[in-house]
């Protein structure tokens, strides 16, 4: 099992909560973490009192905000003080709407770039100095950007999101859980 030599981690995915929004483009952070927690051998569990799905190690936090999407700096902001984790220590996933599907972009803080998951983040931890990793989900073509990520993937553009997941979770571990 991985280990981490400098303290407490969190790795966050961005998504909506419930089954209606499962397998939308905006949850593509979820469905990363699935795969992380896999790879690690860890659950998920519930907390109702923090709103958040959350599965752990001795030194690794996975969370899903049970927030909808413009309000997952809620939840993350009260574990990072409970932890006493600092936001380079917290990794972030979320979807990213400008960028082709299936890519992966992984970057060391920056602006919100008009995600509103990623600005409640930054609006409740106080900083913008946090890791992300970026999934790209494409731009739509005839929906309007809101519909468009909160829309379900095709079948085919599933198929994309999972063959990158391995990839994925080889970054996490990487550049960031090293």
């Amino acid at each position: 099992m991985l280990r981490i030599s400098n303290g407490m981690k969190l790795v966050v995915g961005l998504g909506n909560p419930g089954k209606r929004y499962e397998r939308t483009r905006h949850n593509v952070g979820f469905m990363m973490l699935d795969s992380l927690a896999k790879d690690l051998g860890i659950k998920f569990k519930e907390n109702k009192a923090r709103k958040v799905l959350f599965a752990k190690t001795d030194n690794i936090e996975l969370i899903k905000p049970q927030t909808f999407m413009n309000r997952s700096g809620m939840p993350l902001s009260a574990i990072a003080k409970k932890h006493n984790v600092a936001p380079k220590d917290i990794l972030v996933i979320s979807d990213d709407i400008d960028m082709e599907l299936g890519k992966l972009r992984y970057r060391e803080g920056g602006s919100s770039g008009g995600h509103r998951g990623l600005q409640s983040i930054i609006d409740h931890l106080g900083a913008n100095k946090f890791p992300r990793l970026k999934v790209g989900i494409g731009r739509p073509n005839t929906l309007a950007p809101d519909e468009y990520v909160t829309s379900n993937f095709s079948i085919t553009q599933l198929s994309q999101i999972k063959k990158i997941l391995p990839q994925a979770v080889a970054i996490i571990q990487s550049k960031f859980l090293k």
